[in-house]
């Protein structure tokens, strides 16, 4: 069969205008899973800054119970959670019942987080840190403005017991390898690090 020049430009209009429709159909559906995708993502791993504070965070001071100082502060968030109190240098492990399954005492780095609610965004098994010893279990949750990252980890060497170098600025809040062990275990990508005073 033989097409006239009027009837290969009607097929040829009709088929570019097929495939113009398509192409913004599938931009469309593209954008709508991004904006999707977006929604989903906890505050800490998206768009914004993971040193900013989530809204909503917790009270600058969560009361404590006197008689059981190592009792989980209330206010102190709902659902799986670390708790870091940086007033009492105290880690709580709490799992998605609300129940605490460790807690524990820790020695900070020179650098505190702001209060808030952050999200694990980083995990390493083992590096140096910035203070030159090896460290193990690094479970990193927010970033200084300048720069300075803050998170778990242990020290592998025998000088752990040291306090941190005041002149180095590290964000590096150390636990003993047990409880690095502990934390390793329990926050993985995406879980939510509340800091309380």
């Amino acid at each position: 069969m033989l097409y006239g020049e009027a009837e290969v430009a009607h097929v040829a209009g009709t088929s570019s205008g097929v495939v113009a429709g398509l192409t913004a159909a599938a931009v469309g559906v593209v954008g709508l899973l991004a904006y999707q995708a977006s929604a989903t993502v906890p505050p800490g791993l998206g768009g914004r800054s993971a040193a900013s504070p989530a809204p909503g965070a917790p009270a600058a001071k969560a009361p404590r119970d006197r008689r059981h100082p190592t009792a989980l502060p209330n206010s102190s968030g709902t659902g799986e959670r670390v708790v870091y109190s940086v007033d009492d240098d105290r880690v709580w492990l709490v799992n998605e019942r609300g129940r605490v399954e460790r807690t524990f005492k820790v020695n900070p780095g020179t650098v505190d987080p702001a209060t808030g609610a952050y999200w694990v965004t980083s995990r390493s098994k083992a590096i140096t840190g910035t203070d030159g010893l090896p460290i193990e279990h690094v479970v990193r949750f927010t970033t200084t403005k300048e720069g300075s990252a803050i998170g778990f980890s242990a020290v592998t060497a025998q000088r752990a017991a040291e306090p941190p170098d005041p002149t180095v600025r590290t964000g590096g809040i150390r636990e003993t390898r047990p409880d690095g062990s502990a934390m390793w275990n329990f926050a993985t990508i995406g879980v939510k690090v509340v800091v309380i005073r």
